[in-house]
């Protein structure tokens, strides 16, 4: 059933859909509420000339709704791979990967595809707004996608641009927007949809440093408002003290990091 234009158009309707889902859940397990993120076991194993590769030994990874996590770790270490086992762009090896109350390990391609689009915000450290659509309609990009008309889908897009403040800026195509607010964009595009998830690989890793500060304050700011759970990649020590927790990747697990 496709959403009336005035309940579309609503960016606030996340916090209140995720608040719905947290009372049926408790209604479902008692005074329990399920973890949105449940990593069990989790391996990732490539092969390459020189044998196999194993990226992560047994990790095990929980995160409660509402959470905002961090995970650190040097180049190399698996980071952006588990960002994308967790958002159904690539399928663990063995081990139990639960995201978003779904078993993503199982979800075939299309599956994988209806489950990111419904559940699933993903910012990169490169925007990747398409150079020839305005950002207006890139934003727009994942309703369209998903079968909403578009006065739907751009009425809400609209309303995106206005909540990273962007209204000024509907019209103007990617290349003639500043770094920040092409990341502005990308994080609008990637909410607009108001998933479960937000995860997002080094958002401001392309940034300088006072900028990167300013997209993060959104991050924070949207974070909250939206009632997202958000799992951030960052080489960004001060930003990951600013996350509800810290977890270091390294040899394979995660541990816990005081920042």
């Amino acid at each position: 059933m496709t959403e009336t234009p005035s309940a579309a158009a609503s960016p606030t309707s996340r916090t209140e859909r995720g608040h719905d889902v947290r009372v049926r859940r408790e209604g479902e397990l008692g005074d329990s509420v399920a973890p949105i993120i449940r990593v069990s076991d989790l391996q990732k194993t490539y092969k390459t000339a020189r044998g196999e590769l194993n990226l992560f030994h047994g990790l095990n990874l929980q995160v409660e709704p509402g959470e905002m996590v961090a995970i650190v770790g040097q180049s190399g270490t698996g980071k952006s791979t588990l960002l994308h086992i967790l958002g159904a762009l690539d399928a663990p090896s063995a081990g139990t990967v639960y995201c978003a109350s779904t078993n993503v390990a199982q979800l075939g391609p299309r599956q994988a595809a209806a489950f990111r689009n419904r559940e699933i915000g993903y910012v990169w450290q490169f925007h990747y707004l398409l150079p020839e659509f305005t950002a207006l309609e890139n934003v727009a990009m994942p309703l369209l996608a998903r079968g909403s008309n578009k006065r739907e889908a751009f009425a809400v897009a609209e309303n995106w641009l206005k909540e990273v403040g962007l209204e000024d800026r509907a019209d103007h195509r990617p290349g003639e927007l500043s770094g920040g607010e092409q990341q502005r964009i990308a994080l609008a595009r990637a909410l607009v949809n108001n998933p479960r998830l937000l995860l997002a690989d080094e958002p401001t890793g392309d940034l300088d440093e006072s900028t990167a500060g300013r997209v993060f304050d959104l991050v924070e700011r949207l974070h909250v408002t939206h009632g997202l759970t958000s799992v951030l990649v960052t080489h960004n020590m001060d930003l990951a003290g600013r996350c509800s927790r810290a977890l270091r990747l390294e040899s394979g697990k995660l541990t816990p990091l005081a920042v």
